[in-house]
C-alpha cells in the first residue's frame, strides 16, 4: 500500500501523540522503586537492561499505534516485543523503542527518549519522532519534509569552534581510545575547528541528533563482530531527523544504514556514523 503525503502527516501525528504519552509515563516514574532487569541481547549492558517503565511506555505507544497496522496495512519492530517478522513483508513498518537509555535512565543521567520511526521495507526511514522527557523537547520529520523541534522549524547552525564528539560509555572502552582522539583532533584541524569537545550522553537516539544541535559534532560506532552497537530502532526515527535537519548519517563505511537487516536486528556488522559541520 503506497502511503500518499496526506497519510504520512497523519501518521506522523499519530506518532507524536504517542511518543508524548510514553513520555509521561517516563517522567512520572519514581526511581526509587525502579527494578532493573536483564534480557536477552548484546553483549554489553546498556542492550541487556530493561525496567518495567519500558514495558508500560511500549504498552502505550501500541494502544495509539496499533489500530494503523489494519488500516494502513504497516508492519511493526518494537524492542520490548518479540520480532514477527511483519517487517519483511509489509511495505511500511512502524519501528519503536519505548525507553532508548534506559541505562542512562535508571541513573537519572542525560540521553534517554522515545523513539518511533516509520520504515520502507527496502530500509529506507520516512517518519522520524523522537521525545526527550528531560527536556520536555519533541523531534520530528517526515522524509523530504524538513524536521522540526517542538514543531519549529529544526536546521543545523555551526555554532562552535571546537568539533564535539558524541559518545556513550562504549566508546571509553575501545582499545585505540587515544589513537581514535588524535584523529578526531586532525580531523577538526582540518576542518579549521580548535581541538575536539567530548560531549557525553547515554542513548543512541539521542546522540545522533545532538550532532545537530551541537554542530559541529560526531556521533559514530565501529563495525564489530560481537552482538551490539545499537539495534535498528536506535537509529531509524534520528537518522531521518538528523538528515532533514540538514546532517549526514550513514554506516561506517559512507552506504545507507541497513535499517531492515534480515539476520538480526542489530547493527554491528556496519556500524554507524553521524556528523555535522566536518567531512568524515
Amino acid at each position: 500500500m503506497k502511503l500518499n503525503d496526506e497519510i504520512l502527516s497523519k501518521l506522523c501525528e499519530k506518532a507524536k501523540i504517542a511518543a508524548l504519552t510514553a513520555g509521561e509515563i517516563i517522567k512520572n516514574a519514581d526511581r526509587s522503586k525502579l527494578e532493573v532487569d536483564r534480557k536477552t541481547g548484546g553483549e554489553n549492558l546498556a542492550s541487556q537492561v530493561v525496567t518495567e517503565i519500558d514495558i508500560k511506555a511500549q504498552e502505550a505507544i501500541l494502544q495509539k499505534l496499533l489500530p494503523t497496522l489494519k488500516e494502513y496495512d504497516l508492519g511493526l519492530l518494537a524492542e520490548e516485543s518479540n520480532d514477527d517478522g511483519s517487517r519483511f513483508s509489509k511495505d511500511y513498518f512502524w519501528c519503536i523503542d519505548p525507553l532508548d537509555g534506559t541505562l542512562a535512565f535508571s541513573r537519572d543521567e542525560d540521553g534517554y527518549s522515545v523513539s518511533i520511526a516509520l520504515i520502507k521495507k527496502d530500509g529506507t526511514p520516512i517518519i522520524g519522532v523522537v521525545y526527550d522527557p528531560r527536556s520536555n523537547t519533541l523531534y520530528s520529520a517526515i522524509h523530504e519534509k524538513g524536521a522540526f523541534k517542538n514543531d519549529c522549524s529544526f536546521k543545523v547552525e555551526n555554532k562552535g569552534s571546537k568539533l564535539t564528539l558524541l559518545y556513550d560509555q562504549s566508546f571509553l572502552k575501545i582499545k585505540n581510545y587515544d589513537e581514535e582522539i588524535q584523529k578526531l583532533e586532525n580531523l577538526a584541524l582540518k576542518s579549521s575547528l580548535s581541538g575536539v569537545e567530548l560531549h557525553h550522553l547515554g542513548g543512541a537516539v539521542m546522540n545522533g541528533i545532538s550532532t545537530i544541535e551541537y554542530a559541529p559534532a560526531i556521533y559514530y560506532k565501529h563495525p564489530k563482530e560481537s552482538l551490539g552497537g545499537g539495534s535498528i530502532w536506535d537509529f531509524a526515527a534520528s537518522s531521518v531527523i538528523q538528515r532533514e535537519a540538514g546532517g549526514t548519517n550513514s554506516n561506517y563505511f559512507g552506504d545507507p544504514l541497513d535499517l531492515n537487516r534480515h539476520d538480526s536486528s542489530f547493527m554491528n556488522h556496519e556500524g554507524v556514523k553521524f556528523f555535522t559541520g566536518i567531512c568524515f
